[in-house]
């Protein structure tokens, strides 16, 4: 079944089925918007008790999708001594960067230098630190936030495939998140430079961010620009997925630990301590 499914998604055309996703969740046409919501929430069992606003309220399935959550909602843990989950999701993969390599799954890897379209010297600043993959399920709130205090220096939007993000595609696909369609989105801060990279997927209608607004998807060339701001707060929203995908966290060495009992599978909320500031 598994490899059926991979299959498919290499047959599938990828980009055109993303298009016309788009379409349809951007759509205000209430015969359109409104059974994909109510369905929506009824498929996935989605907690609308945490969503800022009632169900009629979001003109779009997207704005739906994107939903903010009642204040309070994810409080944050010590920002003086821990790093943040940068949002709702499971964690796939969690561990140390060794030799410029990420644990993809079992028996895969991918390199930082990959994964980041920069060259050897620049991906070689995150040997030895670390890394965590979260993946956000339909479910889950998809807004994602800063996991420790930055100020943004570099985007790059890469373009690529979009292979679907789940367990199943991770073991199945050599290098899933270095050919996947991502932003890489590098900052300075207290923890020296880190990266929050925001991959897409099958079906993801597109990427936005705080600072730019949505990003121009299914592109044909790598577009990299530098900034000298904004600076963030650890917790502070950074971008928003529309319709799911996973992020990717990086980390110079000798700046974070991960926390024990943190692991492959585990389910992580927004603004719970994920690491110790070293």
């Amino acid at each position: 079944m598994s490899s059926a499914f991979i299959r498919l998604q290499h047959l599938a055309p990828q980009h055109a089925l993303s298009k016309l996703a788009g379409r349809f969740a951007d759509s205000t046409t209430p015969w359109i918007r409104d059974p994909l919501i109510r369905r929506f929430i009824a498929a996935y069992d989605v907690d609308m008790s945490e969503a800022a606003e009632p169900v009629e309220a979001y003109p779009t399935f997207n704005t739906f999708f994107t939903r903010a959550l009642k204040p309070g909602a994810r409080p944050l843990a010590d920002t003086e001594r821990f790093v943040l989950s940068p949002a709702d999701g499971a964690v796939s993969q969690i561990g140390e960067i060794a030799d410029g390599r990420i644990v993809q799954a079992k028996g895969r890897d991918y390199s930082v230098a990959e994964l980041l379209a920069v060259d050897a010297g620049d991906a070689h600043r995150f040997d030895g630190g670390r890394f965590v993959t979260i993946y956000l399920s339909p479910k889950d709130y998809h807004r994602v936030h800063m996991p420790a205090a930055g100020t943004l220096r570099q985007t790059r939007y890469v373009p690529g495939d979009l292979f679907s993000v789940n367990g199943v595609t991770a073991e199945g696909v050599e290098r899933l998140f270095a050919r996947n369609e991502r932003l890489a989105c590098l900052f300075d801060g207290e923890l020296g430079r880190f990266a929050s990279v925001m991959v897409g997927a099958m079906i993801v209608a597109g990427i936005e961010t705080v600072w730019s607004g949505r990003v121009k998807p299914h592109g044909r060339v790598i577009e990299s620009r530098d900034f000298t701001g904004p600076r963030f707060a650890a917790g502070d929203e950074m971008g928003r997925f529309y319709l799911g995908s996973t992020v990717v966290l990086l980390f110079e060495p000798g700046n974070v630990e991960w926390i024990e009992g943190i692991g492959a599978g585990s389910t992580v909320r927004m603004g719970q301590a994920l690491g110790r500031r070293l």
